[in-house]
């Protein structure tokens, strides 16, 4: 089943009391009672895209910000990739990363009813079906679907653009504060309010006092074990702030960062081979494809070694996760970086004022990165190909911390050239790791018996062999890839960027 109404909208609490003006709710027939479920991913994906997802008796509803309404009858949220086909995962894959899993935010008991839609003088406008969300805090939110009369198409849009006025009226995202207040908070990438004149001391305290509640949020979903983006998005956080700590030299003294590096570093190390299996297990469809048939048991005998590997790893990181010890020293930077003025000792560019120092940071990285890549060709080793891809990241890094400096939409527009480059150079880093990661799997097969070692290990010749082509490929791009990145266009942009600080290239 597809779109079953053309026009649905959201108000906030019961529209049959709330509905103000000339015109009101009146039931039709009797009141169905059912329970529903809120859907979407951890980050409110769909929510933050203008959606919202209903789940109610084995069917799925979205919803969007322009009243349209599809429906999908036998189908249950999770990964995409394993939900049934229909007009709701059709639309749901173009707009939910496959790593991300739809979970169930809130629940709520549905009321839905047969209504018409009345003026003043009690005519006819229009027919509809309300169903009432309430959840068990009393919260409520209104789902209108109309459907207009016969020969009255003028007075149906009439109706809907008053409808579309009234104050109750809510997009989705709002729906789904009113019935789960915050959940739609958390931001992968949070607004750090920056001023120019600032100092970057005090710049690069807030940076890490928003990245660090990042990471915490996403503590539950890796214990729960939910999907493998949790852990991802923990990972992030963690490493730009390490990345603060790194390229925002002289602005904390030396030991400070010693310090604070070592004990990121600490936290990170933990993560590390849970996160290495992710990778491999979410890979597996691409691996199986690599090899001939007849290699593909020796695959399907690795990823189900890696399969007990990650139980085990995963198993060791909830118990960091719940130790005394992790609770204390997680709580202790966050501590740190909310009073960053009475414990952070300050380096000598610590009252730098931030946009100068922004740039300064920028242009020597941007530097950087035209320098080693207008040298990369054919011959150029692994290690010299790697260190553009750490240099683009740091750059990236650089340019996302600061973009509330310098206008959001001009940076968006360079970020967005400087990561078609990155994209390039993963793939090749991937293809490198991953043959390394490979060629170290033999010595821990003690789980596997001799014969199923043996094929596992032509799987993973196979494999590697491959892998080695498709770096290669990558190499070759590299080329193509930087030429795109450093056109006059995005030059111009950098130095209109950075103009105060550099002059022509």
């Amino acid at each position: 089943m597809s779109k079953t109404e053309p026009t649905t909208l959201l108000f906030h609490g019961d529209l049959r009391a709330t509905l103000a003006g000339d015109h009101r709710v009146s039931p039709l027939g009797h009141e169905t009672r059912t329970q529903a479920k809120l859907v979407d991913t951890f980050d409110t994906e769909l929510a933050h895209a203008g959606m919202l997802l209903v789940a109610a008796e084995d069917s799925l509803t979205l919803l969007d910000a322009g009243g349209a309404e599809t429906r999908q009858d036998s189908a249950r949220a999770g990964f995409i990739d394993e939900m049934a086909e229909g007009p709701v995962t059709d639309i749901l894959a173009k707009r939910v990363s496959p790593l991300r899993r739809l979970l169930d935010l809130v629940a709520a008991e549905m009321c839905a009813q047969d209504v018409a839609l009345r003026d003043a003088k009690d005519r006819l406008l229009c027919h509809g079906h309300l169903r009432l969300l309430t959840t068990k805090d009393g919260h409520q939110v209104s789902l209108l679907g109309l459907r207009p009369l016969s020969g009255r198409k003028g007075d149906f849009r009439r109706l809907v653009k008053h409808l579309r006025s009234d104050p109750s009226l809510c997009p989705p995202r709002q729906a789904l504060e009113a019935l789960a207040p915050g959940v739609t908070a958390y931001q992968p990438k949070p607004d750090v309010p920056l001023l120019p004149d600032m100092p970057a001391f005090d710049a690069a305290s807030a940076i890490i006092a928003a990245h660090l509640p990042v990471a915490r949020a996403n503590e539950p979903g890796i214990i729960a074990d939910h999907d493998s983006e949790f852990l991802h998005d923990y990972r992030v956080a963690l490493r730009k702030i390490r990345s603060v700590l790194s390229l925002f030299k002289g602005v904390y003294s030396p030991e400070q960062v010693a310090d604070l590096k070592a004990r990121l570093s600490a936290l990170m190390s933990v993560t590390g081979l849970l996160r290495d299996l992710d990778v491999y297990l979410i890979e597996r469809p691409r691996y199986v494809q690599m090899v001939p048939d007849s290699l593909r048991p020796g695959v399907g005998l690795l990823f189900n070694h890696f399969a007990r590997e990650r139980h085990g790893a995963h198993d060791a990181l909830c118990r960091h996760l719940q130790s005394e010890t992790y609770a204390a020293e997680i709580a202790a930077l966050q501590d740190l970086f909310a009073n960053p003025r009475e414990r952070l000792s300050r380096g000598d560019e610590a009252d730098h004022p931030a946009r100068d120092y922004a740039r300064q940071l920028i242009r020597k990285r941007y530097r950087k990165v035209r320098k080693i890549a207008r040298a990369i060709d054919a011959d150029t080793a692994d290690a010299e190909i790697h260190q553009l891809r750490i240099q683009c990241k740091k750059l990236r890094y650089l340019m996302e911390f600061f973009a509330p400096l310098f206008g959001k939409a001009e940076m968006k527009r360079l970020i967005k050239a400087l990561k078609k480059l990155q994209d390039n150079l993963g793939d090749f880093n991937d293809s490198v790791v991953q043959q390394e990661a490979l060629s170290s799997v033999t010595g821990r097969l003690t789980d596997t018996d001799h014969d199923g070692q043996l094929e596992i290990a032509r799987s993973i010749g196979a494999l590697t062999t491959v892998l080695h082509q498709r770096q290669d490929a990558e190499r070759a791009r590299v080329m193509q890839t930087f030429a795109a990145f450093d056109a006059p266009k995005t030059r111009a942009g950098f130095k209109a960027l950075l103009e105060p600080q550099i002059g022509s290239d």
